[in-house]
């Protein structure tokens, strides 16, 4: 892996993790379905647009329709909705930890649903996943954490899971851009009916806000998607998703540093566990493909 996709690795993992940051300021002052489903109508036209300039078409394949369609409403409407709404109540670290658990729901799920092969380094790792999130989730229970709150992250990352274990290769075929601007044309659209139909329309306008807004719209909406696609084609998918192990990190980090959240021995303890048992089931991963590529035909 060579500096320039350790850079950009670094560069997705910061933007993915600050989302939940920017998230937990926006929802603090405009209703979270009505502001996540304008962002996404806008960070999907201009997904359209670019997607265009670049002469990608909307002509796709059965499969990528199917992609299209079961990530624009189970990532960007079931699990960033939820992750909005949520950050009413919780804060913005804990829903980047439990986010940032979906490698280790995948990894388990392709195990125990399909039967896939899982190295002795891919089950240390699931079972370190399993003890860094009980031994932060056992702190924030103690500090009367929201139950709520926490149920519809819970919830949102187990749809992003299943979306996940569904789609699996289902966008591949070029027009990548494309299908990823459609998906958050499809959320908003999904959003947008659900905003109407629960929320009342009120914002307490502020520079905050606004930053806020404009920067989950373009950095973590927009060029973090670019910046994992232009990883992917650099140095594979696999070797790609190792960079996840980071996202626990920077998103307690960002979320300490920028709204001063409290930063509990547990969830430093908790944090690295995590890290390590992502790292783990990840490498574990890359060597099970390497070895079924090198076998015998």
């Amino acid at each position: 892996m060579d500096t320039r996709a350790i850079t950009m690795g670094l560069a997705f993992a910061v933007m993915w993790s600050s989302a939940f940051t920017s998230a937990r300021i926006i929802v603090a002052s405009a209703p979270p379905l009505t502001a996540l489903s304008i962002r996404f109508l806008i960070s999907g036209l201009l997904g359209v647009l670019i997607a265009r300039m670049l002469r990608q078409s909307w002509k796709l394949t059965p499969a990528q329709w199917q992609a299209t369609i079961i990530f624009g409403i189970c990532q960007n409407a079931l699990y960033l909705g939820l992750n909005f709404v949520a950050m009413q109540t919780i804060e913005a670290s804990l829903a980047a930890i439990i986010a940032s658990t979906m490698p280790l729901l995948v990894a388990l799920a392709g195990w125990i649903l399909f039967g896939e092969r899982v190295a002795p380094l891919g089950i240390i790792g699931l079972i370190a996943g399993v003890v860094g999130v009980a031994v932060i989730m056992g702190a924030r229970l103690q500090g009367g954490v929201d139950m709520y709150g926490l149920g519809l992250c819970v919830i949102g990352v187990i749809a992003l899971t299943f979306a996940t274990l569904a789609v699996r290769g289902a966008t591949s075929g070029g027009n990548f851009l494309m299908v990823v601007g459609l998906q958050m044309l499809v959320g908003s659209a999904v959003l947008s009916v659900a905003a109407l139909a629960t929320e009342t329309i009120e914002v307490t306008w502020s520079w905050q806000l606004v930053a806020a807004f404009a920067y989950t719209t373009l950095i973590p909406g927009l060029a973090a998607t670019l910046v994992w696609f232009l990883l992917v084609q650099r140095i594979g998918a696999t070797r790609a998703a190792t960079f996840h192990f980071l996202n626990p990190f920077f998103g307690v980090a960002i979320a300490a540093l920028i709204l001063s959240e409290t930063l509990r021995l547990n969830d430093v303890i908790g944090v690295v566990v995590i890290m390590a048992g992502i790292l783990a089931v990840q490498l574990s991963k890359q060597r099970v493909n390497s070895n079924a590529s090198n076998s015998p035909k």
